[in-house]
């Protein structure tokens, strides 16, 4: 529960404004209010277009995606797992390589 009311937490105080508003505010007030934690939605013809936030809430909202992809690889490998394990040498031969062989190669550049 914590990843959706971090994220719904970061667009909670937000205010929806025209773009001329914004404008006339100015670009210090808008990021000033940023960062005292306030985020501005910017509308044009009353749709979002944009969204003013505050570097902090940009990387929480980063976090949270990396959080929510390995919570999608975690449920998918547990959905598809069969159980069944190979080990490397033997994913290797199913290329048609050794260890050697690969440890002899040159790395492409």
């Amino acid at each position: 529960m914590f990843l959706y009311s971090s994220a719904v937490s970061i667009f909670a105080a937000s205010e929806a404004v025209q773009i001329t508003e914004a404008g006339r505010r100015g670009v210090s007030r808008l990021v000033a209010d940023a960062e005292a934690g306030h985020t501005t939605v910017l509308r044009r013809r009353a749709e979002p277009v944009a969204a003013v936030v505050s570097y902090r809430d940009v990387q929480r909202l980063a976090d949270l995606e990396r959080d929510l992809t390995d919570v999608a690889l975690v449920l998918a490998r547990a959905a598809s797992d069969s159980g069944n394990r190979s080990s490397l040498d033997d994913v290797i031969a199913s290329y048609g390589y050794t260890r050697q062989r690969l440890a002899s190669m040159e790395d492409p550049v």
